[in-house]
């Protein structure tokens, strides 16, 4: 017969069990809501980047650098300083695109390829789940001090280009973004964040 001391320390070690047992099978696990929540708090931000761009047939990275800008809801800004100057500026559909002083402005819906790396961006610092989850097949990995966002695209013509995105970051920064081409080239951007607006 179990005496009622022994009873109440099996009831101590049971109930330590089910906690330990809840944390190990994920009852608290950090998963792509809570990722979204942390980054929506911010509203726009600025950032330098450095990309390092591999490809095939070249001896050593390609290298480039400039600013990112970013303002809720969906206005996007990429502007290389190095190796020579040009930009990328997306508004809602709109996308314009600089070099040599020249511009061009096309629609994103004329170009899927185009629309899905650029809502990759979009749908993560907005922190808008929905988006994300319309273009690509999402896995996220780490907890809220470092975690890393995969993302498989939908899209037949992109998927025909992209093998997969990777991006990564701390709490509701994002400072890394790794993209995997199909023909073998790859790029690797790390991100400096220079400024942020939080509500």
């Amino acid at each position: 017969m179990i005496s009622g001391v022994k009873t109440r320390n099996d009831r101590r070690r049971w109930l330590a069990a089910l906690v330990l047992a809840g944390c190990s099978t994920g009852a608290w696990a950090f998963d792509l809501a809570e990722l979204m929540r942390l980054l929506a708090r911010q509203t726009s931000g600025e950032a330098r980047f450095t990309e390092q761009r591999f490809v095939r047939g070249f001896d050593g990275p390609l290298l480039a650098s400039g600013t990112l800008r970013y303002t809720a809801p969906d206005r996007l800004e990429r502007h290389t300083l190095q190796p020579r100057p040009e930009s990328m500026v997306v508004q809602g559909n709109t996308v314009t695109l600089t070099r040599s002083g020249r511009s061009r402005t096309l629609s994103l819906d004329s170009t899927p390829e185009l629309l899905g790396l650029v809502e990759a961006l979009r749908g993560t610092l907005a922190g808008d789940a929905a988006v994300l989850e319309r273009h690509f097949r999402t896995a996220l990995a780490g907890s809220p001090s470092n975690w890393s966002l995969e993302l498989l695209p939908r899209d037949e013509r992109l998927a025909a280009q992209v093998q997969n995105l990777r991006l990564s970051g701390r709490e509701g920064t994002l400072l890394g973004v790794e993209l995997d081409f199909r023909n073998g080239d790859r790029a690797v951007t790390a991100v400096t964040p220079v400024r942020a607006a939080v509500p």
